[in-house]
C-alpha cells in the first residue's frame, strides 16, 4: 500500500503510459510533456489546476467545478481514442438495429483517427445545441491520420462514418445531401419544361438551374471530414471488390451474398377491403412511422421475409407482394445521376470499388463512378476537355488512388440513404465499429415501457 502511494511510483507509471501513448500517436515532439507529467506527480512546482488552491479547503463550487473539467478532459481523451456512444436515429438498420438504439462504437476496431478539427465544443458533433450555430473552429486544421487499431474492416461489418455528401450542407435541410436537393431542384425545372411543352436542355442546364435555385433558398455551409454527420451502414463491398444488386440481391464479385433473417424490404399489403388492426403491426415489431396507409385495404411497409410470412397468414390479407423496381428504370436520383447507367435501388452495377494504389484507366465511360473521388476526396483539379482528362493541369490518361474505399448499405434496402445515393464511402471518413447495444429507447412508449430490456448489451451483428 505504501508503494502505491509513493510519487515515484505513481510517475513511473504515468509515465509510461505517457511515453507509449505518444509512440502510439507517433507525435514524438510530444516527449517534451513528460516533463509535466513528472512536475505533477514529484516536483509539483506548477500549480497545473490553476482554479484550486493547494494544501488549502477550496468551495464546494470549485471542488465541482474541478470534477467537471476533469470529466471533460477523461471522457474527451476517450471518445477521440477509444471509444463514443452513438444513437440510432433513422430506421435504415432495421431490423438489425432499432431507431433508438444506443451504441458504444469502439475507435480501436480500425483504428482512431487523430481529429482534422481539434478545436471544437465537447460532446457534439457539429452544432451547438439551442443557438444552432457551428460547434468547432477551423483556425487550426490537421491532415488526415489514422492510429493502429486491431483490424481491418471486413465484408458485413457494420461501421460508423462520416456522410461523405456531408461535404456541403443547406442548413435549412441538413437531412437531406446538397446534391440530392440541388438535383431534385433541377428535376423540377424538367418537369415544367415538359408539362409546358418546351424542349429539354442538357443534364448540366438544369443541373446549374437547381442549383442557382438551391443558393438562393438555402443558408449552404460547408463541413470538414471529421465534422460530418455520422452515419451507419453494413459494409457490402471491401477496396477492390465489384458490387452489383440484382432484383434486390446483393453479388460481392459475382457471387450472391447471403441475406440477413433481420434484413427488411417494402412490401405491398392487400387486405379484403377491412383494415390490419394496428395492434397486429405492433405485435410484429412494425414503427408506426412505418406503416404507409393507401387506403383500409392498402398498406407499403418494410418487412423481413419473416414478418411477410406471419402477414400472409392473416385472415383478412389476400396479398404480400415485395416492391422492385423494373430493371433498366432510370433514377435520377441513384449514384452515379447519369442517364447513361439505367440504374436504380434493386438494379445496380457492376461497380468497382477503388483500393489504395491501383491504377485506373480513365475513360468517358467510367468517370462519372470516379469523378467525385479524384476532384473532392483526393483533392485534385479534374477537367474534361475534348474527350481529355486534365488532373492538376496535366494530360492524364490513368489515375493511381491514394486511400481506399468501401461501399456501405443499409439492411432497411428501400428506406436507407446509402451507397447506392451517394457512391463510395472513403477511408478518412471511418469512425468506428459498435459492438454492443447499452441502451434501447422506444420513443413510441411512455416512461419505464420505452425501455428495450431484451436488446440491453446485445452485440451487434
Amino acid at each position: 500500500m505504501d508503494l502505491l502511494k509513493n510519487k515515484y511510483f505513481k510517475f513511473g507509471l504515468a509515465g509510461t503510459a505517457y511515453i507509449l501513448w505518444v509512440i502510439w500517436v507517433g507525435s514524438y515532439w510530444l516527449l517534451p510533456g513528460l516533463g509535466i507529467v513528472f512536475d505533477i506527480y514529484v516536483s509539483k512546482k506548477v500549480n497545473w489546476a490553476f482554479w484550486k488552491k493547494r494544501n488549502k479547503p477550496n468551495s464546494t463550487l470549485i471542488e465541482w467545478l474541478d470534477a467537471l473539467i476533469f470529466a471533460v478532459i477523461a471522457v474527451t481523451f476517450i471518445n477521440i481514442f477509444f471509444f463514443q456512444n452513438y444513437r440510432i436515429p433513422t430506421g435504415s438498420m432495421e431490423k438489425s438495429l432499432l431507431i433508438g438504439d444506443h451504441l458504444f462504437v469502439s475507435k480501436l476496431s480500425y483504428g482512431p483517427r487523430m481529429p482534422n478539427t481539434p478545436l471544437s465544443f465537447p460532446f457534439t458533433q457539429n452544432t451547438l445545441p439551442i443557438i444552432k450555430t457551428k460547434s468547432y473552429l477551423e483556425w487550426i486544421k490537421r491532415p488526415y491520420k489514422r492510429l493502429a487499431g486491431f483490424g481491418k474492416i471486413n465484408n458485413n461489418d457494420v461501421v460508423v462514418f462520416n456522410f461523405p455528401a456531408g461535404d456541403t450542407v443547406c442548413l435549412e435541410s441538413p437531412e437531406q445531401s446538397y446534391e440530392s436537393i440541388v438535383r431534385s431542384a433541377g428535376e423540377n425545372f424538367r418537369q415544367r419544361d415538359r408539362i409546358a411543352g418546351l424542349p429539354e436542355k442538357s443534364d448540366e442546364e438544369y443541373y446549374s438551374l437547381g442549383r442557382e435555385q438551391v443558393w438562393q433558398q438555402y443558408t449552404i455551409i460547408d463541413r470538414p471530414v471529421d465534422k460530418r454527420d455520422n452515419y451507419i451502414k453494413r459494409c457490402i463491398g471491401i477496396p477492390g471488390d465489384t458490387i452489383e444488386i440484382i432484383q434486390g440481391h446483393v453479388y460481392v464479385n459475382g457471387k450472391m451474398q447471403a441475406e440477413s433473417r433481420y434484413q427488411q424490404f417494402s412490401y405491398q399489403i392487400e387486405t379484403d377491403g377491412t383494415p390490419i388492426n394496428p395492434l397486429a403491426f405492433d405485435r410484429l415489431g412494425i414503427a408506426r412511422a412505418d406503416r404507409h396507409s393507401y387506403s383500409n385495404s392498402l398498406y407499403m411497409v418494410p418487412l423481413t421475409e419473416e414478418n411477410a410470412g406471419k402477414i400472409r397468414a392473416f385472415r383478412n390479407v389476400t396479398r404480400v407482394e415485395k416492391y422492385e423496381r423494373p430493371e433498366d428504370e432510370y433514377v435520377y436520383y441513384i449514384f452515379p445521376h447519369n442517364p447513361k447507367y439505367r440504374w436504380n435501388e434493386d438494379h445496380f452495377g457492376p461497380l468497382w470499388i477503388p483500393k489504395k494504389g491501383s491504377v485506373l484507366k480513365l475513360t468517358m465511360e467510367n468517370i462519372s463512378f470516379y469523378k467525385r473521388i479524384i476532384q473532392l476526396y483526393e483533392k485534385n483539379d479534374l477537367k474534361i476537355e475534348n474527350n481529355k482528362f486534365f488532373i492538376n493541369g496535366e494530360e492524364a490518361t490513368e489515375y493511381t488512388f491514394k486511400m481506399d474505399y468501401y461501399w456501405l448499405m443499409g439492411d432497411n434496402r428501400h428506406d436507407s440513404l446509402d451507397g447506392r445515393f451517394w457512391g463510395f464511402v472513403p477511408e478518412d471518413h471511418i469512425v468506428g465499429k459498435p459492438k454492443i447495444i447499452w441502451l434501447s429507447l422506444d420513443k413510441e412508449k411512455k416512461f419505464l415501457a420505452k425501455i428495450r430490456w431484451k436488446r440491453m448489451f446485445m452485440r451487434v451483428r
